[in-house]
Protein backbone atom coordinates (compact mmCIF):
# COMPACT_ATOMS: atom_id res chain seq x y z
CA UNK A 1 0.00 0.00 0.00
CA UNK A 2 1.24 3.38 -0.96
CA UNK A 3 1.27 4.24 2.89
CA UNK A 4 3.43 1.62 4.11
CA UNK A 5 5.97 2.96 1.40
CA UNK A 6 5.62 6.64 1.97
CA UNK A 7 6.16 5.67 6.19
CA UNK A 8 9.51 3.32 4.99
CA UNK A 9 10.76 6.06 2.88
CA UNK A 10 10.40 8.68 5.80
CA UNK A 11 11.95 6.13 8.48
CA UNK A 12 15.17 5.95 5.70
CA UNK A 13 15.13 9.70 5.44
CA UNK A 14 15.14 10.08 9.31
CA UNK A 15 17.74 7.34 9.87
CA UNK A 16 20.09 8.32 7.06
CA UNK A 17 20.52 12.03 7.82
CA UNK A 18 20.97 11.82 11.17
CA UNK A 19 24.19 9.54 9.53
CA UNK A 20 25.11 12.04 7.10
CA UNK A 21 27.19 14.85 7.92
CA UNK A 22 26.00 18.04 7.12
CA UNK A 23 27.31 19.25 3.75
CA UNK A 24 28.12 23.32 3.23
CA UNK A 25 26.08 24.90 0.53
CA UNK A 26 27.79 25.94 -2.71
CA UNK A 27 27.78 29.79 -2.41
CA UNK A 28 28.81 30.41 -6.16
CA UNK A 29 25.52 28.31 -7.10
CA UNK A 30 23.18 29.18 -9.02
CA UNK A 31 25.60 31.02 -11.42
CA UNK A 32 23.49 30.42 -15.08
CA UNK A 33 20.39 28.96 -15.89
CA UNK A 34 18.89 25.54 -14.14
CA UNK A 35 16.87 23.69 -16.70
CA UNK A 36 14.54 21.04 -15.42
CA UNK A 37 13.58 18.26 -18.35
CA UNK A 38 10.59 17.21 -18.47
CA UNK A 39 10.12 13.85 -20.30
CA UNK A 40 6.71 14.28 -21.58
CA UNK A 41 4.66 17.23 -23.35
CA UNK A 42 3.15 19.45 -21.46
CA UNK A 43 -0.38 20.07 -20.15
CA UNK A 44 0.27 16.05 -17.71
CA UNK A 45 1.07 15.40 -14.72
CA UNK A 46 4.53 15.79 -14.65
CA UNK A 47 4.97 19.14 -16.62
CA UNK A 48 2.45 20.40 -13.80
CA UNK A 49 4.90 19.02 -10.95
CA UNK A 50 7.74 20.42 -12.60
CA UNK A 51 6.87 23.80 -12.96
CA UNK A 52 5.95 24.24 -9.78
CA UNK A 53 9.70 23.03 -8.83
CA UNK A 54 10.77 25.43 -11.36
CA UNK A 55 8.81 28.18 -8.97
CA UNK A 56 10.36 27.40 -6.22
CA UNK A 57 13.78 26.97 -7.27
CA UNK A 58 13.69 30.68 -9.12
CA UNK A 59 12.01 32.11 -6.05
CA UNK A 60 14.82 29.99 -2.96
CA UNK A 61 17.73 30.23 -4.84
CA UNK A 62 17.17 33.87 -6.55
CA UNK A 63 17.82 31.97 -10.09
CA UNK A 64 16.52 31.47 -13.76
CA UNK A 65 15.04 28.36 -14.16
CA UNK A 66 13.41 26.67 -17.22
CA UNK A 67 11.26 23.74 -18.24
CA UNK A 68 12.12 21.71 -21.45
CA UNK A 69 9.72 19.39 -22.74
CA UNK A 70 11.15 16.35 -24.44
CA UNK A 71 8.65 13.20 -25.36
CA UNK A 72 9.31 10.17 -26.71
CA UNK A 73 10.90 7.12 -26.60
CA UNK A 74 9.08 6.02 -22.98
CA UNK A 75 10.43 9.05 -21.58
CA UNK A 76 14.18 7.53 -22.25
CA UNK A 77 15.05 10.87 -24.81
CA UNK A 78 14.91 13.37 -21.77
CA UNK A 79 16.34 11.18 -19.24
CA UNK A 80 19.33 10.18 -21.89
CA UNK A 81 20.25 13.86 -21.99
CA UNK A 82 20.09 14.53 -17.88
CA UNK A 83 22.04 11.51 -17.51
CA UNK A 84 24.69 12.46 -20.26
CA UNK A 85 25.06 16.01 -18.68
CA UNK A 86 27.41 18.06 -17.01
CA UNK A 87 26.62 17.14 -13.20
CA UNK A 88 26.72 20.64 -12.05
CA UNK A 89 23.48 21.01 -10.76
CA UNK A 90 22.39 23.11 -14.55
CA UNK A 91 20.68 20.25 -15.78
CA UNK A 92 17.57 18.15 -14.05
CA UNK A 93 15.30 15.88 -14.57
CA UNK A 94 11.48 15.11 -13.10
CA UNK A 95 11.60 11.64 -12.43
CA UNK A 96 8.62 9.27 -12.83
CA UNK A 97 8.27 5.43 -11.78
CA UNK A 98 8.41 4.70 -15.69
CA UNK A 99 12.11 6.69 -16.06
CA UNK A 100 13.40 5.15 -13.21
CA UNK A 101 11.90 2.05 -12.05
CA UNK A 102 9.74 0.56 -15.16
CA UNK A 103 11.89 0.97 -17.80
CA UNK A 104 14.61 -0.89 -15.88
CA UNK A 105 12.77 -3.91 -16.66
CA UNK A 106 10.97 -2.90 -19.86
CA UNK A 107 13.81 -2.20 -21.86
CA UNK A 108 16.86 -5.02 -22.32
CA UNK A 109 19.18 -1.68 -23.24
CA UNK A 110 18.63 1.66 -21.97
CA UNK A 111 21.00 4.72 -23.07
CA UNK A 112 20.82 5.21 -19.58
CA UNK A 113 21.52 3.05 -15.66
CA UNK A 114 18.39 4.73 -13.23
CA UNK A 115 20.23 3.96 -10.20
CA UNK A 116 23.70 4.34 -11.64
CA UNK A 117 23.44 7.45 -13.73
CA UNK A 118 21.49 10.21 -11.62
CA UNK A 119 21.66 11.33 -8.50
CA UNK A 120 18.20 11.57 -6.53
CA UNK A 121 17.22 14.87 -5.00
CA UNK A 122 13.87 14.81 -3.54
CA UNK A 123 10.23 12.81 -3.95
CA UNK A 124 7.52 15.29 -4.88
CA UNK A 125 4.38 13.35 -4.98
CA UNK A 126 2.64 10.18 -5.75
CA UNK A 127 0.00 9.96 -8.66
CA UNK A 128 -3.50 7.91 -8.64
CA UNK A 129 -4.82 6.85 -11.95
CA UNK A 130 -8.62 6.31 -13.07
CA UNK A 131 -10.25 3.78 -15.28
CA UNK A 132 -11.95 6.54 -17.92
CA UNK A 133 -14.57 6.32 -21.13
CA UNK A 134 -16.13 8.03 -23.40
CA UNK A 135 -19.56 9.19 -22.83
CA UNK A 136 -20.74 7.11 -25.71
CA UNK A 137 -19.43 4.02 -23.74
CA UNK A 138 -22.95 2.26 -22.61
CA UNK A 139 -20.98 2.15 -19.13
CA UNK A 140 -21.75 3.83 -15.82
CA UNK A 141 -20.19 1.24 -13.12
CA UNK A 142 -16.89 -0.85 -14.09
CA UNK A 143 -19.07 -4.26 -13.92
CA UNK A 144 -21.43 -2.48 -16.86
CA UNK A 145 -17.63 -1.85 -18.57
CA UNK A 146 -16.52 -5.25 -17.83
CA UNK A 147 -19.84 -6.95 -19.41
CA UNK A 148 -19.04 -4.45 -22.22
CA UNK A 149 -15.63 -5.43 -22.66
CA UNK A 150 -16.78 -8.88 -22.48
CA UNK A 151 -19.55 -8.38 -25.56
CA UNK A 152 -17.11 -6.07 -27.81
CA UNK A 153 -13.66 -8.09 -27.47
CA UNK A 154 -10.72 -6.27 -28.92
CA UNK A 155 -11.77 -2.45 -27.64
CA UNK A 156 -8.63 -0.47 -28.10
CA UNK A 157 -7.34 1.68 -25.04
CA UNK A 158 -4.46 4.35 -25.34
CA UNK A 159 -1.53 5.15 -22.83
CA UNK A 160 1.27 7.10 -22.09
CA UNK A 161 3.57 4.91 -24.04
CA UNK A 162 4.52 1.39 -24.15
CA UNK A 163 5.64 0.28 -20.18
CA UNK A 164 4.01 3.67 -18.73
CA UNK A 165 1.88 3.13 -15.55
CA UNK A 166 -1.20 3.75 -17.54
CA UNK A 167 -0.48 0.84 -20.16
CA UNK A 168 0.59 -1.60 -17.35
CA UNK A 169 -2.76 -0.51 -15.35
CA UNK A 170 -5.10 -1.66 -18.41
CA UNK A 171 -2.98 -4.69 -18.75
CA UNK A 172 -3.81 -4.50 -14.98
CA UNK A 173 -7.11 -4.55 -15.59
CA UNK A 174 -7.49 -7.05 -18.27
CA UNK A 175 -5.69 -9.43 -16.15
CA UNK A 176 -8.19 -8.84 -13.28
CA UNK A 177 -11.73 -8.38 -15.42
CA UNK A 178 -11.05 -11.18 -18.09
CA UNK A 179 -10.95 -9.06 -20.45
CA UNK A 180 -10.05 -8.74 -24.17
CA UNK A 181 -8.37 -5.19 -25.01
CA UNK A 182 -5.63 -3.48 -27.51
CA UNK A 183 -2.98 -0.99 -26.81
CA UNK A 184 -2.64 2.28 -28.79
CA UNK A 185 0.60 3.97 -27.28
CA UNK A 186 0.56 7.43 -26.79
CA UNK A 187 3.58 10.05 -26.57
CA UNK A 188 1.89 10.95 -23.36
CA UNK A 189 -1.24 10.84 -21.41
CA UNK A 190 -2.64 14.36 -22.29
CA UNK A 191 -2.85 12.74 -26.08
CA UNK A 192 -4.45 9.94 -25.36
CA UNK A 193 -7.51 11.32 -23.63
CA UNK A 194 -7.75 14.02 -26.13
CA UNK A 195 -8.54 10.93 -28.45
CA UNK A 196 -10.97 9.15 -25.40
CA UNK A 197 -12.89 12.32 -25.39
CA UNK A 198 -13.11 12.44 -29.13
CA UNK A 199 -14.15 8.79 -29.50
CA UNK A 200 -11.04 7.88 -31.35
CA UNK A 201 -10.74 5.36 -28.75
CA UNK A 202 -13.08 4.29 -25.81
CA UNK A 203 -11.09 3.97 -22.57
CA UNK A 204 -7.90 4.33 -20.85
CA UNK A 205 -6.26 4.52 -17.31
CA UNK A 206 -4.97 7.87 -16.91
CA UNK A 207 -3.53 9.82 -14.60
CA UNK A 208 -6.09 11.40 -12.40
CA UNK A 209 -4.72 15.08 -12.31
CA UNK A 210 -4.90 16.18 -15.65
CA UNK A 211 -8.51 14.31 -15.97
CA UNK A 212 -10.27 15.89 -13.31
CA UNK A 213 -11.55 18.95 -15.77
CA UNK A 214 -12.55 16.43 -18.36
CA UNK A 215 -14.76 14.59 -15.74
CA UNK A 216 -16.14 17.52 -14.03
CA UNK A 217 -17.38 18.89 -17.38
CA UNK A 218 -18.80 15.46 -18.60
CA UNK A 219 -16.41 15.05 -21.49
CA UNK A 220 -15.06 12.01 -20.12
CA UNK A 221 -16.93 9.57 -17.36
CA UNK A 222 -14.79 8.20 -14.87
CA UNK A 223 -15.55 4.60 -13.49
CA UNK A 224 -13.37 4.05 -10.86
CA UNK A 225 -9.76 5.19 -9.44
CA UNK A 226 -6.58 3.19 -8.70
CA UNK A 227 -5.98 3.66 -5.19
CA UNK A 228 -6.66 1.23 -1.94
CA UNK A 229 -8.81 4.78 -0.93
CA UNK A 230 -11.17 6.95 -2.47
CA UNK A 231 -8.93 10.20 -3.70
CA UNK A 232 -10.02 13.53 -1.38
CA UNK A 233 -10.39 15.41 -4.57
CA UNK A 234 -12.80 12.97 -6.08
CA UNK A 235 -14.75 11.88 -3.19
CA UNK A 236 -18.03 10.75 -4.94
CA UNK A 237 -15.52 7.98 -7.68
CA UNK A 238 -15.64 4.79 -6.09
CA UNK A 239 -12.28 2.25 -6.10
CA UNK A 240 -11.59 -0.05 -8.71
CA UNK A 241 -11.64 -2.54 -5.75
CA UNK A 242 -15.04 -1.32 -4.63
CA UNK A 243 -16.13 -1.84 -8.04
CA UNK A 244 -15.24 -5.59 -7.83
CA UNK A 245 -11.41 -6.27 -8.49
CA UNK A 246 -10.29 -6.83 -5.01
CA UNK A 247 -6.84 -5.83 -4.32
CA UNK A 248 -6.43 -3.56 -7.16
CA UNK A 249 -4.22 -0.90 -6.86
CA UNK A 250 -1.80 1.54 -9.00
CA UNK A 251 -0.44 4.16 -7.61
CA UNK A 252 2.75 5.94 -8.88
CA UNK A 253 5.18 8.49 -7.75
CA UNK A 254 7.40 11.98 -9.35
CA UNK A 255 10.58 13.25 -8.10
CA UNK A 256 13.85 15.15 -9.07
CA UNK A 257 16.96 14.18 -10.08
CA UNK A 258 20.43 15.41 -11.57
CA UNK A 259 23.19 13.38 -12.92
CA UNK A 260 25.30 11.51 -11.27
CA UNK A 261 28.36 13.02 -9.88
CA UNK A 262 26.83 16.15 -9.47
CA UNK A 263 28.22 17.46 -5.78
CA UNK A 264 26.23 16.76 -3.20
CA UNK A 265 26.30 20.50 -1.60
CA UNK A 266 24.43 21.46 -4.64
CA UNK A 267 22.14 18.45 -4.14
CA UNK A 268 21.38 19.51 -0.84
CA UNK A 269 20.65 23.20 -1.65
CA UNK A 270 18.24 21.54 -4.18
CA UNK A 271 16.69 19.16 -2.05
CA UNK A 272 16.22 21.49 0.71
CA UNK A 273 13.76 23.78 -1.61
CA UNK A 274 11.86 20.78 -2.40
CA UNK A 275 11.26 20.22 1.33
CA UNK A 276 10.20 23.79 1.80
CA UNK A 277 7.89 23.55 -1.31
CA UNK A 278 5.87 20.67 0.19
CA UNK A 279 6.07 22.29 3.87
CA UNK A 280 3.91 25.16 2.43
CA UNK A 281 0.75 23.87 3.73
CA UNK A 282 -0.96 25.80 0.73
CA UNK A 283 1.13 23.98 -1.90
CA UNK A 284 0.00 20.72 -0.13
CA UNK A 285 -3.30 21.96 -0.34
CA UNK A 286 -2.85 22.42 -3.79
CA UNK A 287 -1.78 19.21 -4.63
CA UNK A 288 -4.66 17.78 -2.70
CA UNK A 289 -6.81 19.19 -4.70
CA UNK A 290 -5.83 18.41 -7.97
CA UNK A 291 -5.67 14.53 -6.95
CA UNK A 292 -1.83 14.40 -6.02
CA UNK A 293 -0.20 13.23 -3.43
CA UNK A 294 2.72 15.54 -1.62
CA UNK A 295 5.94 13.05 -0.57
CA UNK A 296 7.16 15.63 1.80
CA UNK A 297 9.89 14.33 4.39
CA UNK A 298 12.27 12.39 1.82
CA UNK A 299 15.73 12.60 1.52
CA UNK A 300 18.96 12.21 -1.14
CA UNK A 301 19.70 8.86 0.64
CA UNK A 302 16.09 7.57 0.93
CA UNK A 303 14.92 8.70 -2.29
CA UNK A 304 17.67 6.84 -3.50
CA UNK A 305 16.90 3.64 -1.07
CA UNK A 306 13.54 4.28 -2.26
CA UNK A 307 14.09 3.79 -6.03
CA UNK A 308 16.32 1.26 -5.74
CA UNK A 309 13.08 -1.19 -3.91
CA UNK A 310 11.30 0.55 -6.43
CA UNK A 311 12.92 -1.07 -9.70
CA UNK A 312 12.28 -4.72 -7.57
CA UNK A 313 8.39 -3.65 -6.89
CA UNK A 314 7.90 -2.68 -10.90
CA UNK A 315 9.65 -5.35 -12.68
CA UNK A 316 7.30 -7.72 -11.32
CA UNK A 317 4.26 -5.45 -12.60
CA UNK A 318 5.76 -5.40 -16.14
CA UNK A 319 6.83 -8.87 -16.27
CA UNK A 320 2.95 -10.27 -15.49
CA UNK A 321 1.63 -7.65 -17.83
CA UNK A 322 3.67 -9.25 -20.93
CA UNK A 323 4.33 -5.81 -22.00
CA UNK A 324 7.53 -5.19 -24.48
CA UNK A 325 9.34 -1.91 -25.47
CA UNK A 326 7.92 -0.31 -28.89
Amino acid sequence: MLLTRRQTMIALSTGLASLAAPARADASYPGRIIKIIVPYPAGGTTDFLGRLVAEQLKNGLSATVIVENKPGAGTTLGAEQVAKSEPDGYTLLMATSTTLAINKTLYRKLPYDPVKDFAPIALVAAVPFALIVNPDVPAKTLAEFVAYAKANPGLAYGSAGNGSPQHLGAEMLKSAAGIDIRHVPYRGSVPAMLDVMAGHIPFMMVDLQPALQQIREGKVRVLGVTTPKRVAAAPDVPTLAEGGLAGFELVAWQGVVAPAATPRPIIDQLAGQIDKLLADPATRDKLTTIALEPLPGSTPDSFAAYLKSEVDRWAVIVKNSGAEPE
